[in-house]
């Protein structure tokens, strides 16, 4: 419990705070639209940190919440042989990104950071409906989940383009949740693994990632109320435009 008191020690209570309230917030989005935490996370505290760092803290409370979005239905086997080689091609590529690549703390990291925020704003906004026919999942789910884990590798944000190859499978609203919670369980799983070959993941950046689920499952409690009473369309929107923003500053600024 030393060390991990130690952590927030050295980085300070004003960026103590910030990691607090973003993880609030980040379980507050994946409440009310089924996902954003780990991109909502990435964003804020790649503005405060290197995204290793950053990355490493999101381990505990997205995995754990994942866990929890994944339970819920009943496709999960269907879901598994559907997506099975998708999801192999995902810690494959993230194993192999982060050989490759690596997210260390050069300023390129933030910049590719912002790049896959504002590719993922902009097809929230503006990207049109796609549909892949059943007979394109034998290899478009691979490619897909390979270049996920690259992606996932270089920035620790694994939605880039697994969403929107999930999205055009006409997965009905639980499956798609579902299928959602398992992809994005599997990539902070090798996000785990690569960290940890890079000696970004110890056990007192684990014991510090753990501390941030209480304020993780808080905020998709309360996003899970507030889902109720507002329009989830405007809320997603505004999302999007505030990833954007954010995204955009990162790409400047790193």
């Amino acid at each position: 419990m030393n060390t991990l008191i130690a952590f927030y020690q050295n980085i300070g209570p004003a960026l103590t705070v910030l990691v607090i309230a973003t993880f609030l917030l980040a379980g507050a989005v994946k409440g009310v639209i089924g996902l954003g935490l780990p991109t909502i996370a990435m964003g804020l505290l790649g503005l405060a940190m290197p995204p290793a760092q950053a990355a490493a803290l999101l381990i505990v409370p997205s995995t754990l919440t994942n866990l929890w979005q994944l339970a819920a239905g009943g496709h999960l086997p269907a879901l598994m042989r559907r997506l099975g080689p998708m999801l192999v091609m995902i810690f494959v590529g993230t194993l192999a990104g982060s050989t490759w690549l690596g997210m260390d703390s050069g300023p390129w990291a933030a910049h590719a950071l912002g790049g896959a925020l504002v590719i993922y704003a902009l097809y929230g906004l503006l990207g049109p409906q796609l549909r892949v026919a059943a007979h394109r999942e034998g290899w478009l789910g691979p490619l897909c989940g390979l270049l996920t884990g690259v992606v996932t590798a270089a920035t620790g944000v694994f939605v880039i383009p697994a969403v929107p190859y999930l999205q055009s499978l006409g997965l009905n609203r639980d499956a798609l949740i579902q299928a959602l919670g398992l992809a994005f369980t599997v990539s902070t799983l090798a996000l785990a693994c690569g960290l940890a070959g890079q000696d970004a993941l110890g056990g007192q950046a684990l014991g510090a990632s753990l501390l941030m689920l209480a304020p993780a499952l808080l905020g998709m409690l309360a996003g899970q109320w507030l889902r109720q009473r507002i329009s989830a369309a405007l809320f997603k929107r505004c999302f999007f435009i505030g990833l954007a923003v954010l995204g955009g500053h990162l790409m400047v600024n790193g």
